[in-house]
């Protein structure tokens, strides 16, 4: 398939290079003999197929007969009847009896993982089965097998089987697969009983990798997803001709389609065909090529020669001229011609065919103008993806896997990062049609050895890697939509490479870039237009001992987590251009950012406290916060030539209980059933996508804290008005980021509707939601001072101005959090953080006087060590409070009420140091009679 191929593959016949007259002849011959007999082909096509498809009763089995006619070869799919259990009792015989066993249907899998708290309401979460089972399991399957001539092989194709794979047929062992994510098969043709009743076993195993079981060398070892069992993509059994297309070429489809140029309209295609023969003697006839348009005109046709001796393997090389070029041109245009390929005998029987699509199109990326499509530049942005739905965990169905894909496809998104393993041929598909680049992957992630020294990755996993990238590539070549080969995620991390997550290594790993180098030349000869890429997490973020990987790629993605597991969002942009400068011949793409947003879980001001990574405060706000601090510095780079938001779906991990989840990764944008989309997704809809996009944020915020609240839209409308109750609040022009905030609404007691309308060149289009404020808090406020996420009773810290956000307690990554002894202690909730520094509050009030209590208490300071005043609306209402000395007691309660009279719409709280910081815990206002 690479450049050296190509040389030998030349020499073995291509009807535009022929040199000798007596080729020449031969090609004319049966090109004039291939066109008469196609008539006669489809008649005795017909007729093999009536002979060849016997009625039977197995389910399984009635669908296959209209795959029949579109080629020669047969096809059944084996989804039905299927029969399961867990546990390692060895099942392979015809004779054992598995009448006891569950019946399903496959694509399957066991394991469902993941749950949502009751208040993120998430329809089918709550209360359903959970399934963690990593072991042994196996699958039965009792089925007819269509009559076969003698010349027939017989073949069994598994989608992917994870992690690992057996297989026999009527009791015999057709062999195992290791590695869960890619095609495999098997020739059955000297177990099966052709026409007659046949019992298939499958044994998968998906146990963890340890040192010395079963798949101790099986990818990935690590990662912060959930790796399913069974057999969750398609299994079905395919009857081919004893010459036929090679079936054995890694699960790829034995031909290979590249746009070898693109000039003056026109374009050159090569095909490489790897052929096969299992017949007693020799073979000899012709490869037939054809590039069929989307109207069924044949726009490039090319007849080669090929001989092949018996058991024997060839590969001929063709070219096809496209004198007018209907070029893939991703989302703006992704036409896709079909690419018809057979095989025929010398007296043109026809042996063999194959249909896929191809898109003519040619990939370029420039390390400073970015990514280019036929020389046309597209600014790609998209979302990285895992394979697993709640309701179905990896045996997503088509339709399943073809909603997903319309969601980031209404996001706006031109790009996928499939990650971190190879996905199936459905979203491939999806993508070729719809024109969405991909980014693919192997499961190299975080970890190469299981050895404790971390030393080199053994040959084992060496030749598990190996494997799985030729798999990825041969079996996704012929997709226009993809890009790049992704070789490995995250193996930068050095000692501090979790395990995972929470705490590092022991020991330094070895530096694994002679590994990545290895891979990179597999990607080189292996597929001569696309590059070999890779995700790193750790250059240049101060940790030690970081090996620099990035070298062994041509091009290199970072996941980079500023504002969320380390720094701010605004040091995205200047890290990046750090690294371009670094390696300015490289190009770079942001691979993963992002942060946690639960659903049921919200704060008042992003910025009132600190979130917790790996805990509980992780408020839907604040990742909305995030993506639009982030966003801006990543548009506004072209040389980043793609960025890649972390996540486009929650997805399963048992590495995590945080947010209002457990077991799941909550920094999709869309919910792990796929059906709530979060604020955040609607920013990346007004800025990607050209569909007119108004969304009021905070609609799963019901119960309002405040009286008072900024209400931001996200609308890429020339003209945005908002509504509240039907009273006109003003309208804004195009928005600054297109992010349109109304400040200091009030809202009134009871029902409040927002609704926001968007003016468009044709059409208004209109979001509303329903919030509710608590007639007591119509005129009061009840600030849990430092805290993002407010104790009950409270809200979140905002309205503040300067100071710092803290805690008595400790918050160590995945781990509960360490609580401080506070007295009181049933009042611990909301005196646990604090605000301190310099600082002051404003509340919007209405004239009247108002009781002000504050909350206070000593974190770390000795009696006169702290010192301050609290001043409202300039006056002095405490003065010189000393809090360790007025407790008596470490982080002990102290309060003080005093009472205000307000003449203006305001209530100013200054809290002022006289020696060290002035600290508060709570702030209560409340009107007073």
């Amino acid at each position: 398939m690479g450049a050296p191929s190509r040389m030998l593959l030349r020499s073995q016949g291509d009807n535009s290079r022929s040199g000798s007259a007596g080729s020449r002849r031969w090609h004319e011959r049966n090109e004039t003999r291939e066109m008469v007999l196609v008539k006669y082909d489809r008649l005795a096509w017909m007729a093999i197929a009536g002979a060849c498809l016997l009625p039977v009763t197995t389910p399984a089995l009635a669908a296959s007969h209209a795959q029949q006619a579109d080629g020669l070869r047969t096809v059944v799919e084996l989804g039905e009847g299927w029969r399961f259990r867990k546990g390692d009792i060895p099942a392979q015989s015809p004779e054992f009896d598995d009448r006891d066993w569950s019946t399903v249907t496959v694509p399957h899998t066991w394991n469902r993982i993941g749950e949502y708290d009751a208040s993120a309401h998430v329809p089918g979460s709550s209360g359903r089965k959970i399934d963690k089972y990593m072991g042994v399991a196996w699958y039965r399957l009792s089925f007819v097998s269509p009559a076969t001539g003698p010349t027939k092989r017989v073949w069994l194709e598994f989608d992917a089987a994870s992690r690992t794979a057996e297989v026999w047929l009527n009791g015999k062992r057709l062999g195992a697969h290791a590695g869960g994510f890619s095609r495999f098969r098997f020739d059955a043709t000297d177990a099966i009983r052709k026409g007659g009743r046949n019992f298939l076993a499958v044994r998968v195993d998906n146990s963890e990798p340890q040192p010395g079981n079963a798949t101790a060398n099986t990818l990935p070892l690590a990662g912060d997803f959930f790796v399913q069992g069974g057999l969750y993509r398609p299994v079905r059994l395919i009857v081919t001709d004893a010459t036929h297309f090679a079936m054995d070429d890694f699960g790829g489809p034995g031909i290979y389609a590249r746009t070898q140029s693109i000039a003056s309209g026109a374009a050159t295609v090569s095909v490489e065909s790897k052929l096969s023969t299992e017949r007693s003697g020799p073979v000899h006839g012709s490869v037939v090529t054809r590039l069929v348009a989307a109207d069924g005109t044949i726009v490039a046709r090319s007849v080669s020669p090929f001989h092949l001796q018996s058991g024997a393997k060839v590969e001929v090389s063709q070219e096809l001229t496209v004198p007018d070029a209907h070029l893939w041109q991703g989302t703006a245009d992704p036409y896709l011609y079909s690419l018809e390929s057979e095989l025929r005998d010398g007296n043109g029987r026809l042996l063999d065919r194959a249909k896929q699509s191809f898109g003519i199109r040619q990939f370029r990326i420039d390390p400073e103008k970015g990514f280019f499509i036929n020389g046309q530049h597209v600014a790609l942005h998209g979302v990285g993806l895992h394979q697993d739905g709640m309701e179905s965990g990896w045996a997503m169905t088509k339709s399943q896997i073809a909603d997903r894909f319309e969601t980031v496809r209404d996001m706006g998104a031109n790009t996928i990062r499939l990650t971190h393993y190879q996905h199936g041929q459905s979203i491939h598909d999806l993508a070729d049609k719809y024109g969405l680049v991909l980014w693919d992957e192997i499961a190299l992630v975080t970890a190469w050895t299981l050895d404790q020294a971390q030393g080199d990755a053994p040959p084992e996993i060496m030749a598990q890697a190996r494997q799985q990238l030729v798999e990825l590539i041969r079996q996704n070549y012929n997709h226009p939509s993809v890009a790049l080969w992704g070789i490995a995620n995250e193996v930068d991390f050095g000692p501090m490479r979790p395990d995972f997550l929470g705490r590092g290594l022991k020991v330094s790993p070895s530096d694994p870039t002679p590994m990545l180098e290895e891979l990179a030349a597999i990607v080189r000869r292996e597929d001569p237009d696309r590059s070999a890429a890779l995700a790193t997490c750790c250059e240049d973020r101060d940790m030690p001992d970081v090996p620099i990987v990035a070298n062994a790629v041509p091009v290199s993605g970072g996941n980079r987590y500023f504002g969320w597991y380390y720094g701010k969002p605004e040091e995205v942009g200047p890290h990046f251009d750090a690294l371009h400068a670094k390696r300015p011949s490289q190009p770079q793409a942001i691979t993963e950012y992002g942060a946690g947003g639960a659903l049921s879980i919200h704060t008042d001001n992003p910025l009132g406290g600190p979130f917790d990574m790996g805990g509980h405060d992780q408020p839907e706000e604040y990742q909305s916060w995030l993506h639009e601090k982030t966003w801006p510095y990543l548009e506004e780079r072209p040389f980043l030539f793609a960025s890649w938001l972390w996540n486009a779906f929650d997805f399963a991990t048992v590495t995590r209980t945080e947010g209002d989840a457990k077991d799941i990764n909550t920094k999709g944008l869309v919910s792990y059933d796929g059906r709530i989309r979060k604020d955040a997704f609607y920013y990346y809809r007004a800025h990607w996508s050209d569909q007119p996009t108004v969304h009021v944020n905070g609609r799963r915020y019901v119960q309002r804290a405040y009286p008072t609240t900024d209400i931001s839209v996200y609308s890429n409308a020339p003209r945005t008005k908002l509504f509240l109750n039907g009273k006109d609040l003003g309208e804004q022009g195009k928005c600054d980021n297109l992010v349109c905030v109304w400040s200091g609404v009030q809202l009134s007691a009871g029902a409040n509707t927002v609704e926001a309308v968007g003016s468009f060149a044709d059409r208004d289009v209109r979001d509303a939601v329903s919030w509710n404020l608590d007639a007591s808090r119509a005129s009061a406020y009840y600030i849990d001072s430092g805290a993002l996420v407010a104790a009950p009773g409270y809200g979140s810290d905002t309205f503040f101005n300067g100071g710092r956000a803290g805690s008595t307690d400790q918050h160590p990554r995945g781990r509960p959090p360490v609580l401080a002894p506070i007295v009181p202690d049933e009042e611990h909730a909301q005196l646990a953080t604090f605000r301190e520094g310099t600082f002051s509050y404003r509340l919007p009030v209405e004239p009247g006087r108002y009781s002000i209590t504050l909350r206070f208490l000593e974190p770390k300071a000795t009696a006169g060590e702290r010192v301050f005043d609290v001043k409202a609306n300039g006056k002095t209402v405490i003065a010189a409070l000393d809090v360790a000395k007025e407790a008596g007691a470490p982080i002990t309660l102290v309060a003080r009420t005093v009472t205000l009279d307000v003449t203006e719409n305001a209530i100013d709280l200054q809290f002022l140091p006289r020696k060290g910081d002035a600290i508060v815990s709570t702030i209560e206002v409340r009107p007073s009679a």
